[in-house]
């Protein structure tokens, strides 16, 4: 009895107590020794058991186990030198030191996914420490502070995948140079040992309770990152996102989902544009980027896909669920026409198919038409490029398919007939309900034959067997007959 109350007890303080790393991993396979002293005086039965893993596997997947610490070093370094994929996200780590104390025993480790963990602190160098083979890197949700972005790009230098979404960002608070296109000035000389940065008026700090500005710190760029997500952040001005791109020089990708952007270009570009005609150059530091995501910004202006279609590399585009779709007089279909036909450089448009030259041409075609009524005024750039591709097309011509809706028809029951008017739209069911009070006899017991004026004589009678079957399908014309007979 005592042994037993003792081990519930043992049992409860578990339960309170965050597991390191080290003993979730002993949880997960089976690490450490696994024999039990057993009461000899007992009558036990052993189950065989496979044997405790000596390390873990390359992918390793610790999700929401409530890990807040490392573990012991030595076992760690035994047991984690060969992986090379690291998943932890949704634990409770909130120290930088225990994250690079479990990564120091990974040199192997490529991949790194740290989301949900509460990391937004501040982090000092270790040292010493090197990590020279980690390429990706997800920080989803983290809130992690810029300046602590700029240390780990430091520590990672071969570094080619990011992920800051989901971290209230509302500004990019590090840049390359010490003046912007926001008239972001460098400040006052710093202090020696102390790293330059510069005030920005323009911005408010992340946090509404903290009066101060925020400072844009200057740094060096990172060459290496090539695939950069910032989703579900709450920037809205282009000139924070040209900051990533002096940042990230080589970035190839850049998702940009959810983010409330107003458009491609800065406030001051804007007041430039209205007194110059030259297009601002919102591409300028993304000559490499070949993959954009812009779904759900607040863009609302057609000059900003005309800015989208300057970008020099840019082959891969999403721009769903923007308030300008919402003003566009056109279908799903025509809008896409209207985008191909802008965006010449556009390979894949929202997660389609690749464009191939018959979609294109028809595109640009139809974008040419869609213009043709329109004022010259408002006729933008790229149709007068497509006018000298094309030429001037002439208008397609519309032509009505559909039948005629009302006809006249003769009714004929027994000696007598009707001329009558017809809505072709009816079933057949609704017209023999109507001819009812006509000729007296209920619906149940009609029966209708058509009789086409022109092939009377080859075809004869065709009943009109199927109750809700519409009577245009039957090819009627003014002219044409229904005869009227009853059910015996």
């Amino acid at each position: 009895m005592f042994r037993f109350q003792v081990s519930i007890f043992a049992k409860q303080d578990s339960l309170t107590k965050m597991p390191t790393l080290l003993e979730a991993l002993e949880n997960k396979y089976g690490f450490g020794d696994h024999r039990e002293k057993i009461d000899e005086t007992l009558v036990s039965i052993f189950v065989p058991k496979l044997p405790p893993r000596l390390s873990v596997p390359e992918l390793l997947i610790l999700n929401d186990c409530n890990i807040d610490k490392a573990g012991k070093p030595e076992d760690l370094r035994q047991k984690c030198c060969t992986v090379k994929e690291l998943d932890l996200a949704q634990n409770k780590l909130e120290d930088w030191d225990e994250v690079f104390g479990i990564l120091s025993h990974m040199p192997r480790v490529e991949f790194v996914n740290l989301s949900l963990n509460r990391l937004g602190g501040p982090i000092e160098i270790p040292q010493p420490w090197k990590m020279d083979r980690l390429r990706s890197l997800v920080l989803n949700n983290t809130k992690l502070e810029w300046y602590g972005v700029e240390t780990l790009l430091q520590l990672l230098p071969v570094l080619e995948e990011l992920h800051l979404s989901l971290n209230d960002y509302t500004h990019v608070l590090l840049d390359t140079t010490e003046e912007d296109a926001n008239g972001c000035q460098t400040a006052e000389e710093p202090a020696s040992g102390e790293s330059e940065s510069c005030q920005c008026s323009s911005f408010s700090t992340q946090s509404s309770q903290d009066k101060k500005h925020a400072v844009c710190k200057k740094t060096e760029a990172h060459h290496g990152i090539k695939k950069l997500h910032l989703t579900g952040n709450h920037i809205s001005e282009w000139s924070e996102i040209c900051r990533v791109g002096r940042l990230f020089p080589n970035l190839e990708a850049l998702v940009l989902a959810d983010c409330p952007l107003r458009s491609l270009t800065s406030a001051q570009n804007e007041t430039n544009e209205s007194n110059s005609a030259a297009t601002p150059n919102s591409h300028e530091h993304f000559k490499t980027l070949t993959l954009l995501n812009l779904s759900n910004a607040k863009i609302n202006n057609w000059d900003d896909i005309d800015r989208l279609a300057k970008f020099p590399a840019l082959k891969n585009l999403r721009v769903q669920c923007w308030p300008l779709w919402d003003k566009c007089d056109s279908t799903e279909h025509e809008r896409r026409q209207l985008l191909i036909a802008r965006l010449p450089k556009i390979n894949i448009l929202n997660g389609g198919d690749v464009i191939g030259p018959v979609e294109r041409e028809d595109a640009e075609r139809s974008f040419i038409r869609y213009y043709l009524d329109k004022p010259e005024s408002d006729r933008p750039e790229r149709y007068f490029e497509l006018v000298a591709v094309h030429g001037k097309l002439d208008p397609l011509v519309n032509i009505d398919l559909r039948p005629e809706r009302r006809v006249k028809i003769t009714f004929t029951y027994g000696e007598t007939s009707e001329e009558r008017t017809v809505d072709v739209y009816r079933t057949v069911v609704d017209l023999k309900s109507r001819l009812e009070r006509i000729v007296g006899i209920p619906a149940a017991k009609m029966r209708l034959f058509y009789v086409d004026q022109d092939l009377r004589d080859l075809q004869g009678l065709e009943e009109m067997r199927y109750p809700h079957k519409r009577l245009y399908s039957y090819n009627i014309r003014s002219g044409d007959e229904i005869i009227v007979d009853q059910k015996h």
